[in-house]
C-alpha cells in the first residue's frame, strides 16, 4: 500500500512514517523538507499518483485564530483536491480531543475549520481527535518562562504517547473500515502539576505559576469522552523512560 504523510517531518509525522515502513508500506513525505509546500497546490496531484490513503498531521505556523484557520483550510482544499484527483480512497486527519468544545480558543476554532474543510474536499475522510501529546508539559514550560518564571494554564488533562497517536493514525490509514476515533491516554491529570514534577526531575530553578485558562479548558473541555480509545503508558512510566 502507498501512503502519502502530510506533515511527515514533525514529531508525529516522523513517527508516521516510521510505523508506516515497518508495516511494509510505501510512503510518501509532503513536507517542506522535502520539497512541498502544501499551501499551494503545485506537483500534489502528480505527488499522490498510485497514493491509496493520506495521513495529515500538518501544523500551522501561527496559534492566532485567523491565521491558523486560513493555513488549515488551504492546506486541506489543496490535499483533497489532489487527493480526488489521483483517486485516492481514504484520508485521515488528526485534531484535538475537545476542540469543538472550546469557542473561546482561537487555534482550537481553527482545528474545527480543519475538520470541516477536510470532510468537504478530501476523499474518504477519517477525524482522529487525540487529547495532548506527553510532550505537551515540556513544551508549555518551554514556550511560557519568563525568567526564573514559568506561566501555566490552570487545566485538566489527559495526556496521551505521541507514539500511540502515530500507530493508530496508520491503522485507521490502512483498515478496511474506520471511523472517527477520540483517544487519551490512560490517567487524567493536572497540567501545573506536570510543569511542576517535570522542573523538579530537570533540576531547573524555575516556578511554575498558575494563570487562569479559557473557560472551556478551564471547565474540562480537552478531557476525553467515555467512548475514547485508551491506550500507552501514564506520563510518569513515559516521562520516567525519557529520561
Amino acid at each position: 500500500m502507498k501512503i502519502a504523510v502530510a506533515g511527515s517531518t514533525g514529531l508525529i509525522g516522523s513517527q508516521v512514517v516510521t510505523f508506516v515502513q515497518q508495516a511494509g508500506h510505501e510512503v510518501v513525505g509532503l513536507a517542506r523538507q522535502t520539497g512541498f509546500d502544501l499551501t499551494v497546490p503545485d506537483g500534489l496531484t502528480e505527488a499522490l499518483a498510485g497514493v491509496e490513503a493520506v495521513i495529515d498531521v500538518t501544523q500551522s505556523p501561527s496559534l492566532d485564530e485567523a491565521e491558523a484557520t486560513a493555513f488549515f483550510q488551504t492546506v486541506a482544499e489543496n490535499l483533497g483536491t489532489a487527493a480526488v484527483a489521483a483517486g485516492v480512497l481514504r484520508t485521515v486527519v488528526l485534531s484535538i480531543v475537545g476542540a469543538d468544545k472550546s469557542p473561546d480558543y482561537g487555534y482550537y476554532v481553527a482545528k474545527v475549520a480543519q475538520e470541516q474543510a477536510v470532510r468537504r474536499s478530501a476523499p474518504g475522510p477519517v477525524v482522529l481527535r487525540a487529547t495532548q501529546f506527553h510532550e505537551f508539559a515540556g513544551q508549555m514550560l518551554e514556550w511560557n518562562k519568563d525568567g526564573a518564571v514559568t506561566h501555566i494554564i490552570d487545566v485538566p488533562l489527559q495526556p496521551v504517547a505521541s507514539a500511540e497517536i502515530a500507530r493508530l493514525l496508520v491503522e485507521l490509514a490502512t483498515a478496511d473500515t474506520a471511523a472517527d476515533t477520540d483517544l487519551a491516554g490512560p490517567q487524567q491529570e493536572s497540567l501545573v502539576d506536570l510543569v511542576r514534577r517535570l522542573v523538579e526531575l530537570r533540576g531547573e530553578g524555575l516556578e511554575v505559576e498558575a494563570v487562569p485558562a479559557p473557560a472551556s479548558m478551564a471547565g474540562g473541555s480537552m478531557l476525553p469522552g467515555p467512548d475514547a480509545v485508551v491506550r500507552g503508558p501514564r506520563w510518569e512510566d513515559w516521562v520516567a523512560e525519557q529520561s
